[in-house]
């Protein structure tokens, strides 16, 4: 008898501390310029949310910013509202969370594609150039003309890491693989242009090109639908995107940016979030390609072989991919 009461009061000291552990974390998720539903990025972040939503019963707040201005105010709004932890998607929130970080020392922070130096911020980066060299290895190889296409978002270190890792696997497999390259701007609406986008790949496209890859956000949409409309190949970022244009879509960089969200609430929610730098790239999940039913008669097996080989040399660490962030030397 004694036994069946402490198992009851076990039972209810667990319960009642489960409840009071999921009523401890607020979480909420800030987007950057493009909006939720980008098809890429921020929709990477916003797929990691509703997961951890849908599996843990906990709620979250979100929003979408309009302006560079917004991004301190809602943060800190956010932050005196009692929300934590507070996830940002994009490397232009670095001040903003630098600043409210400090106001706000008992609230935990996280951002996604910057890292920022306090004691209450998880930072998460990812080696995109790794994912970005295994599509480069599928364009070429997927080329007629030896001719392919970079079309990406703001001229920027980080996108700059998509372009030379893209470059670098393609002239793996051809040495004199041409690379096209165009940045769509130099602020933040170089996001959300998809006119903009659709022109650039269209010029590539004249000059030879026909297989584009795109890492711009929504800009990124325009530029599938060019290479669609016109009979050419394009490959995702973020998402997988082979799904936008069935047949047309040669893969899509994938780069887990809904896995690292997920992990980000519910690790607040078990007690196990950290501060500090989180790394993510082929060796830990953290980035790779799409293969579906919406490309698999493009992938021949040929192509496969290769995207394996250079992966599992990649993961041993045999084959060091540039990182333009550490060396803005992309190599030729």
């Amino acid at each position: 008898m004694k036994l069946k009461h402490l198992l009851f009061a076990t039972i209810a000291s667990v319960t009642m501390a489960t409840a009071a552990m999921a009523a401890d974390i607020k979480p909420a998720m800030i987007y950057d310029m493009g909006g939720k539903f980008d098809k890429s990025f921020n929709e990477a972040a916003y797929r990691g949310a509703e997961m951890f939503k849908k599996k843990s019963g906990i709620n979250y707040r979100d929003f979408e910013i309009q302006s560079e201005a917004q991004r301190e105010q809602v943060l800190r709004r956010f932050a005196r509202k009692g929300f934590s932890p507070i996830a940002v998607t994009g490397f232009s929130y670095a001040k903003a969370i630098e600043t409210v970080a400090g106001e706000f020392p008992d609230t935990k922070f996280a951002i996604v594609d910057m890292v920022v130096d306090k004691p209450n911020v998880q930072s998460i980066v990812f080696k995109e150039h790794e994912g970005s060299y295994l599509v480069g290895i599928l364009a070429i190889m997927a080329s007629k003309t030896g001719k392919i296409g970079f079309v990406g978002g703001m001229g920027i270190p980080l996108i700059e890491k998509f372009a030379c890792g893209y470059k670098q696997g393609a002239r793996s497999v051809k040495a004199d693989a041409v690379v096209f390259k165009n940045m769509t701007g130099n602020t933040g609406a170089a996001w959300n242009d998809p006119v903009k986008g659709g022109e650039l790949t269209k010029s590539q496209i004249a000059r030879g090109a026909d297989v584009i890859f795109q890492a711009a956000g929504s800009t990124g949409l325009g530029v599938l639908q060019a290479a669609a409309d016109a009979g050419k190949l394009g490959i995702g970022v973020d998402s997988n995107q082979n799904h936008l244009h069935p047949g047309k879509v040669l893969t899509s960089m994938i780069k887990r940016v809904d896995a690292a969200i997920y992990k980000v609430f519910e690790d607040a929610r078990t007690g196990n979030w950290k501060s500090g730098v989180s790394v993510l790239g082929l060796k830990e999940g953290g980035v790779g390609w799409a293969l579906d039913e919406n490309n698999k008669s493009l992938i021949t097996d040929a192509m496969k072989k290769a995207v394996d080989a250079a992966s599992a040399k990649i993961i041993s660490g045999e084959l060091k991919v540039h990182d333009f962030m550490t060396d803005s030397k992309c190599p030729e």
